[in-house]
């Protein structure tokens, strides 16, 4: 799938809203009316390396589950998160936060996605299935669901958690 670019601007500083974007438990808030069933991937959910799965709300779809991992985290201006979703989790998917200031206390958010099917069939799938312009629609919601949790704390949805419940302490059970 060829990149899909959205922006929008938030009415607070790029810092603040670079630290929430950089908890990856975070991105269940905005973006839970198309992709649902988050579960983190490590304990430590903020920065390099943080990561999450969820299954992608998508009719017809068999194979909606898919993961992110932040790669790349540079403050306080981009955060790159790579993942793979589909059959086998064959199809590498590619996202770019990019935080610039637009004005005092402003930010402007540029969110880009792209995909990489590795197959022919994978590709006449996402073709099939109109992927393109579902997931234009779901990012174009979740930056203005995220526009409006910063700034003013409306559409709050659930922080994901890591499954399984609490890890430390330990339970005092011993081997």
């Amino acid at each position: 799938m060829e990149p899909i670019t959205l922006t929008t601007t938030i009415a607070k500083p790029r810092e603040a809203v670079f630290e929430y974007l950089a908890d990856v438990a975070n991105h269940a808030e905005f973006s839970d009316h198309c992709m649902v069933e988050w579960h983190l991937t490590r304990e430590d959910s903020y920065g390099r390396g943080a990561g999450a799965r969820f299954r992608v709300k998508s009719r017809f779809d068999r194979f909606s589950y898919g993961d992110v991992t932040l790669a790349e985290v540079t403050p306080p201006q981009r955060i790159l998160a790579t993942g793979r979703s589909g059959r086998f989790n064959r199809i590498r998917t590619r996202s770019t936060w990019t935080l610039e200031e637009a004005g005092p206390g402003r930010t402007k958010v540029t969110f880009e996605t792209e995909s990489t099917p590795v197959l022919k069939s994978d590709e006449l799938m996402e073709k099939a299935l109109r992927v393109r312009v579902a997931t234009t629609r779901c990012h174009k919601r979740a930056l203005e669901r995220l526009r409006s949790i910063l700034e003013s704390g409306d559409g709050r949805g659930e922080r994901t958690t890591v499954a399984g419940g609490a890890r430390k302490p330990a339970s005092g059970f011993r081997l």
